[in-house]
């Protein structure tokens, strides 16, 4: 671990950090500690990453599957904040060193038994991780920990955040996402990535740490090489021997749907699996135990006498300024509090703006501020640790479940009075079929009857007609203003379009079904699946697609059919005004069918969404 720099923040939400753990392409890694005491690890992203609307999205949607995988053989995601300026994703902290360090710097290659613990852990871990819609895709010594009871994995899936800037597998300058030595071939040619690639990679880190060096070699010969060997050569697993090779073998198949599954590879793995004991050499032990004490040895690198978590007092000052907002009050070096925090202490709060951006706009008080940006500089007279403000997400989810409900009740009146119009109408024609005169007065039809049924049903239809459409139109402003606080600035047109654009003259044949495909798109909250294998998201797609296109037909035909069949000056004229009332009526009934369908999912995708507090 390295100490802080001067331009590392000090404070991350609710979390104070300790030392640089590491830097990656996404942005850097910290070890810090929770108000609580707990020692976690946070990602920052970088700033240039998180200025890419493409790649925010990504990230939200990444942390939000990440965080229901957690399980045995992984690191949790305890806390993250996807929606700030510069986003940030907090998870467990796992005590000890990468299988890159043990292989590499404290034991070399791994015996047998060891190597078998370490597939099995391994494989448990792709189950978690694919069981809950994510793929790796860095699977690597570097992203896998050694502990006593097994091994971690770690980054999983928000890894797949950087494939929101890239077109074809490739970044912007050319260069293929994953780590040279640990890809799979599809991963090298740019095509798309299932969880098969995440057994090639088991396959290569598995053979690492069986014999010390990369299956396909390193990039020593040139990068492009290196991809090539991943791509058409066979690896190179010379000392391996007997089931482990065929397994590791098996595992490196070029073609993807020639690899074992994960539950061909746990049965193949149970079978040799250490059963009892320890699966890693005493030396790996001991290292263990040296790591564990070195964290424990871990003090902010800024403490006080009066507690590391307290901000320091300002020059000249018998007592200290407030704290900053969301930092926690009364800590001792080892994270332990000395005073429980007050009862309106925010379990999280979430960190806006910029690394070192420059502030801007009045700050209120000495900490204070709303929405300004964390800072490293402090201002005169106060010495770091120092957070300006902090800010508030940029809205807050509301259910609409009860709006649905409501709703649904008056689109299934409506529903029904299509029914009851259709068998009217249908009747109405046969009538009119019958006559043999040009006169609707006929003796042979009950003019005064029809008329009065048809304008009872015109006024019922106008009854629940009215509060259905007042209904509609604020249910669609809730779950669009929802959308906006689960992606800010992503739904397009300001809120007020979502009621305004029914109303608009052209505007209603295009504004509001581009309104509800983003909400769509940013309500489910586990879209990121769908969004690779596609079924959920097409379902959902084609649903909102089906109504509109229904949905548009009647509207048009409504202004084509405006007049009664009573106003005709002919029984033919009648009878063409019935015919399209007829074939209207059994348009309504699909489409306020797919319309109440397209209440219950929406509510339901944004619910989901809510409960699971992203």
């Amino acid at each position: 671990m390295e100490p802080l720099g001067d331009g590392d923040p000090r404070w991350v939400g609710a979390y104070r950090l300790l030392g640089r753990l590491g830097a990656g392409g996404m942005g850097r890694v910290y070890l810090a500690r929770s108000e609580r005491g707990r020692t976690v690890a946070v990602k920052v992203v970088q700033e240039e990453l998180a200025r890419q609307p493409a790649f925010r999205e990504r990230f939200a949607k990444e942390v939000a599957a990440a965080r229901r995988v957690g399980g045995e053989w992984t690191a949790p995601v305890l806390d993250a904040d996807t929606e700030a300026e510069t986003p940030w994703v907090a998870t467990g902290y796992i005590a000890g060193p990468s299988l890159q360090a043990v292989v590499d710097d404290d034991y070399g290659p791994l015996p047998e038994h060891s190597v078998y613990a370490l597939a099995a852990g391994l494989v448990e871990a792709l189950r978690a991780i694919h069981g809950a819609g994510l793929v790796h895709r860095d699977l690597k010594p570097s992203n896998v920990l050694v502990t006593i009871d097994g091994p971690k994995v770690i980054d999983f899936g928000i890894a797949r955040a950087l494939d929101s800037v890239t077109s074809g597998g490739l970044t912007q300058t050319g260069a293929v996402i994953g780590s040279p030595g640990f890809m799979s071939p599809e991963q090298v040619r740019g095509e798309r990535v299932g969880p098969a690639g995440d057994v090639f990679c088991l396959g290569s880190v598995l053979a690492y740490a069986a014999t010390g060096r990369m299956p396909f070699g390193t990039a020593d010969s040139g990068f492009h090489a290196l991809l090539f060997r991943i791509a058409e050569e066979e690896p190179d697993l010379s000392g391996m021997s007997g089931p482990l090779r065929e397994l590791v073998g098996s595992c490196l198949v070029k073609a993807a749907a020639a690899r074992p599954s994960l539950d061909d590879l746990a049965a193949r793995v149970r079978a040799h699996a250490p059963q009892g004991g320890t699966w890693l050499p005493g030396e790996v032990l001991a290292q263990l135990g040296r790591h564990a004490v070195r964290l424990l040895d871990s003090e902010d690198p800024e403490a006080t006498s009066a507690g590391a978590f307290a901000p320091p007092a300002a020059v000249g000052t018998a007592t200290p300024p407030p704290a900053p907002v969301g930092a926690p009050q009364g800590f001792t070096g080892m994270g332990v509090p000395s005073t429980p925090p007050p009862p309106s202490y925010p379990s999280q709060v979430p960190v806006t703006g910029p690394m070192n951006g420059p502030m801007s706009g009045p700050v209120a008080g000495p900490y204070g501020g709303n929405g300004r940006p964390w800072h490293s500089t402090p201002p005169p007279g106060v010495t770091a640790p120092y957070q300006v403000g902090a800010g508030t997400r940029p809205g807050t989810a509301r259910s609409a479940r009860g709006l649905s409900l409501a709703l649904c009740a008056a689109l299934s009146a409506m529903l029904l009075c299509a029914l009851v119009q259709f068998f009217i109408d249908y009747t109405l024609y046969d009538d009119l079929e019958a006559l043999t005169g040009d006169s609707l007065h006929s003796p042979d039809l009950d003019y005064e009857s029809l008329v009065m049924t048809t304008d009872l049903m015109a006024a019922l239809t106008a009854l629940f007609g009215l509060p259905t459409i007042v209904l509609w139109l604020v249910w669609f402003w809730r779950i669009r203003m929802n959308a906006e606080a689960f992606a800010p600035g992503q739904i397009r047109y300001a809120s007020g379009w979502a009621i305004g654009s029914w109303f608009v003259p052209v505007v209603w044949f295009f504004m509001p079904k581009q309104i509800i495909n983003d909400i769509c798109d940013h309500s489910d909250p586990t879209s990121s699946r769908a969004r690779w294998y596609g079924p959920r998201q097409s379902s959902n797609r084609g649903l909102l697609n089906g109504w509109w296109t229904l949905w548009l037909i009647g509207l048009v035909g409504g202004f084509v059919n405006y007049e009664v069949w009573y106003d005709a000056a002919t029984v033919e004229d009648a009878e063409g005004t019935v015919a399209l009332s007829i074939l209207l009526d059994l348009l309504a009934v699909p489409s306020t069918i797919l319309a109440i369908l397209v209440v219950l999912r929406l509510t339901a995708l944004q619910e989901d969404r809510i409960a699971s507090g992203r």
